[in-house]
């Protein structure tokens, strides 16, 4: 599975990511190895979705990221605003 996570970090903002091992990635942001949220510690895991097709999980990431897909996300309670 591929698996594309939304966290919130200490200052309230999202992080938008992907992986193939959703587990071990959410424990290197906790533990600091990830540069984008070492300085943003500590991060809760908002929600996840999963896919079955890499492609497919990097497209919707980046759909998010857009401003149409943070939208998307504001609309549907998955962010604040």
């Amino acid at each position: 599975m591929h698996y594309v996570y939304i966290l919130i970090c200490n200052d309230h903002k999202s992080y938008i990511g992907s992986t193939n091992d959703l587990k071990d990635r959410i424990h290197r942001h906790q533990s600091g190895y990830i540069p984008a949220t070492v300085k943003r510690l500590p991060l809760n895991l908002q929600s996840y979705f999963a896919f079955s097709n890499e492609s497919t999980a990097r497209s919707f990431e980046q759909y998010l990221k857009s401003g149409s897909g943070r939208a998307f996300l504001k609309k549907h309670e998955i962010i604040s605003p």
